[in-house]
């Protein structure tokens, strides 16, 4: 079996899916012929990633917030439902609020570590039966270099992705005789294009940061690693860093 046979048809959901990293999985995952749900917080960017992925059939799109038990349990159940099982979890979601932590409020301070490591835990949580019943599947996480390398101003930002890398760590060992294997990306300075779904994949602008296809393109190469394998660890960095 070569590896597109073994993703066309499987069923996948992205979470963050309506633009940058997270639209760049989806299409990928698409390309591979894999059904993908896509999660976002607002619906008229769903909409529009929707209609540029143009995926008919094959793509289905869930308005909500990964923070909150009720929207993700509507998520997995809902894409469940649909397609009958679940292949893979992207956990991609997530939120950047940048202050020194004298300044920061309690508010943002919540909803950071909201989305970024309860709203990951939520989605495994949920998801995890649907992989076993599948027979076993991947779950990746998208994390950040930031949380190995604290910077002032991310505090709540470094905590997040610290403490999701470690989340990653114990599931990968929770559920490997499961068949689930959990991997971890930790990407750099990365271009998302904040110009909406079809900027978010195209060249990078700065001409030196990472590319959100490139984040996508080590997702695909994960999901094609031999069975026996598991490379639970991924970090990115831009090749030529601004100096």
């Amino acid at each position: 079996m070569n590896a597109a046979s073994q993703l066309d048809g499987r069923v996948a959901i992205v979470t963050g899916g309506s633009r940058g990293i997270g639209f760049a999985i989806a299409k990928a995952l698409l390309a591979r012929g894999m059904r993908v749900a896509i999660a976002g917080r607002d619906a008229e960017s769903l909409a529009n990633a929707a209609n540029a992925l143009n995926a008919g059939e094959r793509l289905v799109t869930f308005a909500g917030d990964v923070g909150k038990l009720q929207d993700v349990t509507r998520l997995v159940s809902g894409t469940t439902e649909r397609w009958g099982r679940l292949d893979l979890l992207v956990n991609n979601a997530g939120i950047g609020s940048f202050a020194p932590i004298a300044d920061m409020t309690p508010e943002t301070w919540r909803a950071v570590i909201d989305t970024n490591l309860t709203g990951v835990f939520y989605c495994c949580n949920s998801a995890i039966p649907h992989l076993r019943k599948s027979g076993g599947g991947w779950i990746i996480n998208i994390s950040s270099l930031a949380g190995k390398n604290a910077f002032v101003g991310g505090g709540a930002y470094c905590a997040s992705k610290a403490a999701l890398n470690q989340f990653s760590e114990a599931l990968m060992q929770e559920v490997r005789y499961d068949g689930i294997r959990v991997s971890y990306i930790m990407p750099g300075s990365v271009d998302t294009g904040f110009g909406g779904p079809t900027a978010a994949v195209s060249a990078p602008t700065s001409g030196w940061k990472i590319a959100a296809d490139d984040v996508a393109a080590v997702v695909v190469d994960l999901l094609d690693t031999p069975a026996r394998t598991l490379p639970s660890r991924v970090e990115m960095r831009p090749s030529q860093p601004r100096k």
